[in-house]
């Protein structure tokens, strides 16, 4: 069985990293990239009509942008995160902007920490609570993953279960309990190529947060990460139905 994903994206007009994001979770699915069909938040969210026919939403990357904006399509998307995805519980993929998009939405606590920030292929350690999830267990006690974010989690929301942490970001992971709608801080969808491309798009945005002042150096030093990469799949599996 087919499953159609609809991918929404917070990207600028004529940003590279639209097309090269569209593609990578296609890859990281390992499904035909028509069925991963590209939204453009900055018109606004998704209605229930857009919805007919989608089987999960998947949130990617931002670029420009952080939760922490004030743009009115922002507060559009998080009250349409809320509702769809936290209240009804949608089948829901979020990475890096649309984790923290998720955490927002569902009342937890996104801050600015430019000194904790992330870039690059960090480790991921797997919680206790993790190691209990279907998605999160099998891939205990650690495993390398993509990350490049100035923001992070302060908090959770209630009703959460947190299922990741790295040294600089306490919370890389988390699943609304009991419901197909999961979270991460990194970039399961990405590749190491796939950063390398991200690092070289967004190096200039990277400057001054204290992870990007010689932007070679954080490329040559970037690992595979497949066992993040895998998880994309195996959460289709444990989520939709075949």
């Amino acid at each position: 069985m087919a499953h159609t994903f609809l991918l929404l994206q917070a990207r600028e007009a004529g940003d590279p990293a639209a097309a090269q994001e569209l593609d990578s979770f296609a890859e990281a699915l390992e499904v035909p990239v028509t069925t991963v069909r590209p939204w453009d938040l900055l018109a606004g969210p998704p209605t229930a009509a857009d919805l007919e026919g989608v089987d999960a939403l998947l949130v990617g990357g931002s670029g420009a942008f952080s939760v922490l904006d004030d743009h009115a399509w922002i507060r559009q998307f998080m009250d349409f995160l809320e509702e769809t995805s936290v209240h009804r519980r949608f089948p829901t993929f979020a990475s890096c902007f649309g984790f923290q998009a998720l955490v927002v939405a569902g009342g937890g606590v996104v801050v600015r920490d430019p000194e904790r920030a992330e870039l690059g292929t960090y480790d991921i350690e797997v919680t206790r609570e993790g190691l209990a999830d279907p998605l999160l267990g099998p891939m205990a006690p650690s495993f390398p993953a993509q990350e490049g974010h100035k923001d992070r989690a302060d908090r959770l929301p209630d009703g959460c279960v947190h299922l990741a942490r790295s040294a600089l970001c306490d919370y890389q992971c988390f699943r609304v309990e009991g419901a197909p709608v999961v979270a991460t801080q990194f970039h399961p969808e990405l590749t190491r190529e796939g950063e390398a491309f991200r690092c070289r798009t967004y190096a200039e945005m990277y400057k001054g947060a204290g992870v990007a002042e010689e932007m070679a150096a954080v490329i040559a030093s970037l690992r595979d990460s497949p066992e993040a990469s895998a998880m994309m799949k195996r959460w289709v599996a444990q989520t939709l139905p075949t």
